[in-house]
C-alpha cells in the first residue's frame, strides 16, 4: 500500500493542523527531548500533512527505519514481522473533526506524530526490533504475545522517562497525541514506578481510561539494554513451574 497523498481533504489538513499546534502547546518542557528534537529532524510542521516518501528518507539517513502503510490495526505476526525489519506500520488516515478528541483506533495522527519523532533514536529502535524478536518467537502462544503487548503498552505506547538534565519527561505515543493525558500523566497524581519488567507483563493494560500506573526508564539505553531481560522474564513466566 502507498499513501495517497493528493487524496487529503481540507477537513484532514484542519485535522492535522489543529492536532499538531495543541500537542506542541503542551509538550514543550513536558515531552522527551528525544522526542522534540525528533520532530524537528523530520521536519513535521503544522501547516502540512506529513508526506511519507519524504519521511522514508529521512528516517533512512538517521536509523535506517521506515513507515510502512496499513490500512489499520494488524495481526500481531505481520506487526511483529515489519518491526523486525525497522518498519514501522502507520495509517494514512485521520479522524473527523467531530472525534478530535477521542478515537479507539489509532490514527495517521497518534501513528505519525506520536511515535515517528523518537524512530530517530538508535536506543528505542534497538529496543523495538529486540522486542518484535522476541514476539516471533513465541508467536503462537498467546500468553507470551500478551506479555510483550503489555510491555509495548507500558513502554512504547505509555512511557516515562526521568534523568538528572530533563526530570520527569513523556515518551510514550499515547500519551504525546492526547492532550488531557500529557498533562495528566505528569501533574496529578497517578502511580508512577521505576521501570519494572516483572510487573509490567503481569499488570493488564487499560484502553477506555488513562493509565492508573507508569512505568519510568531512565534513558533509552536502558530501555534497549533490558531486551534480554525482557526474554528472560518472558521465558520464566512460561515455564512449568510458573503455569502451576
Amino acid at each position: 500500500m502507498l499513501q495517497n497523498y493528493s487524496a487529503y481533504t481540507a477537513e484532514d489538513k484542519q485535522v492535522w493542523e489543529l492536532l499538531y499546534n495543541r500537542q506542541m502547546e503542551i509538550l514543550p518542557g513536558r515531552a522527551s527531548t528525544a522526542f522534540l528534537e525528533g520532530i524537528k529532524k523530520i521536519g513535521f510542521v503544522p501547516q502540512r500533512i506529513p508526506n511519507f516518501e519524504e519521511v522514508n528518507q529521512t528516517l533512512l539517513g538517521i536509523t535506517g527505519w521506515q513507515l510502512e502503510v496499513v490500512k489499520g490495526l494488524i495481526p500481531n505476526k505481520e506487526f511483529f514481522e515489519l518491526l523486525e525489519n525497522k518498519r514501522f506500520p502507520a495509517t494514512t488516515w485521520f479522524r473527523k473533526l467531530s472525534q478530535i478528541d477521542y478515537l479507539e483506533e489509532p490514527d495517521m495522527f497518534h501513528d505519525v506524530f506520536g511515535h515517528v519523532p523518537l524512530l530517530t533514536d538508535e536506543n528505542f529502535c534497538g529496543f523495538l526490533k529486540g522486542l518484535s524478536k522476541i514476539a516471533l518467537k513465541h508467536i503462537n502462544n498467546e500468553w507470551a504475545i500478551e506479555m510483550i503487548a503489555r510491555l509495548y503498552w507500558y513502554t512504547v505506547e505509555f512511557g516515562l522517562i526521568r534523568n538528572k538534565e530533563e526530570g520527569l519527561r513523556i515518551y510514550g505515543a499515547g500519551i504525546l497525541s492526547s492532550p488531557g493525558e500529557s498533562i495528566y500523566a505528569l501533574e496529578n497524581k497517578p502511580i508512577r514506578t521505576p521501570y519494572n519488567i516483572k510487573e509490567i507483563i503481569t499488570t493488564p493494560y487499560i484502553k477506555d481510561r488513562f493509565q492508573e500506573k507508569y512505568w519510568v526508564i531512565k534513558s533509552y539505553k536502558q530501555l534497549y539494554e533490558s531486551v534480554g531481560d525482557v526474554a528472560l522474564a518472558i521465558e520464566n513466566e512460561l515455564s512449568p513451574s510458573a503455569l502451576h
